[in-house]
């Protein structure tokens, strides 16, 4: 057991089919061969829940999907890593959120996307009571999730709040800054914003990162962990400079989903009671994982495994990171 607890994910349900690697779309009936088709839970709830599962966190996840065999999948894909799915609901009439995903060799990955159910969530669908139990809460794709987000999901947060626990924000769209009135209060109301760059500069409307992240953070945002891609991540908090922490090399895949392998990094290592620095570290060490295998749920095996790619970059913070992994286990 890794003392991680009970972790609550909300917000995006998506059913990824990936194909790798794609090196062209051949005209008119044309076909190519490819190595691998994958199918997986994503989206910055689901796949941030799986990811949070395999590091040893006791995960409930909960969001809409459609009445069909999408969403069948991706309960399925979730129910495989341990993911408490009772608590998603089933939409009759609209269709599971999916994406369909072209791999490039490189990695990059076009999409086709169908917003789906994902937006069709309300109050009424959730258990507070579950929310207000769990050690943190993770709201993912807040922009993505329609009237909720401004009728409902302030009452989700108040319950986490309420029983203590850690809240992190995630977004899913390419960003807008007219989206930054609508989610004002939710990043206010967070400990930690966990956006990319380009979500970052377009949120607040600035093509500086640094402005971007002091914008945030003067609404009330506890922290703010911006990641970078191949330039690893920048983390900061009030009252400090941004501290930049470098990428781990790996050989890349597809980076679909490395979002939500740092997030759940982070928000393990936070659980851990791992400082904002040595926390992001891990969460580039999980990113970097899902980088090395097709789709979101590739790559990461489990904790232990994260900080073996930590130790190889990092030494002193896996070191760090381990010792309280140990204290948190010697206290179940």
């Amino acid at each position: 057991m890794s003392g991680l607890g009970r972790v609550v994910t909300i917000g995006a349900h998506i059913l990824d089919v990936l194909g790798w690697p794609v090196e062209e779309i051949p005209p008119g009936q044309g076909s190519v061969r490819l190595r691998q088709i994958k199918a997986t839970a994503a989206g910055t709830a689901a796949g941030t829940a799986v990811d949070l599962a395999k590091l040893g966190a006791e995960v409930l996840t909960i969001g809409a999907i459609g009445e069909d065999l999408l969403g069948d999948l991706l309960v399925e894909a979730m129910r495989r890593h341990g993911v408490d799915t009772s608590h998603v609901v089933r939409r009759r009439g609209v269709q599971t959120s999916a994406t369909i995903l072209p791999i490039r060799p490189n990695g990059e990955r076009p999409a086709l996307h169908v917003p789906g159910a994902t937006r069709y969530l309300t109050l009424d669908d959730i258990d507070l009571d579950q929310v207000a139990g769990a050690r943190a809460l993770m709201v993912g794709a807040p922009d993505a999730l329609g009237d909720f987000t401004g009728n409902g999901l302030a009452d989700v947060v108040a319950a986490a709040k309420g029983g203590d626990a850690l809240v992190a924000v995630d977004v899913l769209h390419p960003g807008r800054h007219s989206d930054l009135d609508r989610l004002g209060a939710l990043l206010g109301a967070a400990d930690w914003f966990m956006p990319n760059a380009d979500q970052l500069c377009a949120l607040t409307d600035t093509p500086d990162v640094h402005l971007g992240i002091k914008k945030i953070l003067n609404l009330g945002t506890g922290g703010v962990a911006v990641t970078l891609g191949a330039d690893g991540c920048l983390v900061a908090w009030p009252g400090s400079d941004p501290v930049h922490l470098r990428a781990i090399p790996v050989q890349v895949v597809d980076t679909t989903g490395c979002g939500d392998g740092f997030n759940a990094g982070m928000l393990a290592a936070l659980l851990l009671g791992a400082g904002p620095v040595d926390a992001a570290a891990l969460g580039i060490a999980c990113g970097s994982l899902v980088a090395t295998g097709l789709g979101s749920d590739a790559g990461i095996t489990g904790l232990d495994q994260a900080l073996d790619l930590l130790r190889t970059a990092a030494p002193a913070t896996a070191g760090r990171l381990s010792s309280l992994k140990d204290r948190q286990r010697s206290t179940i």
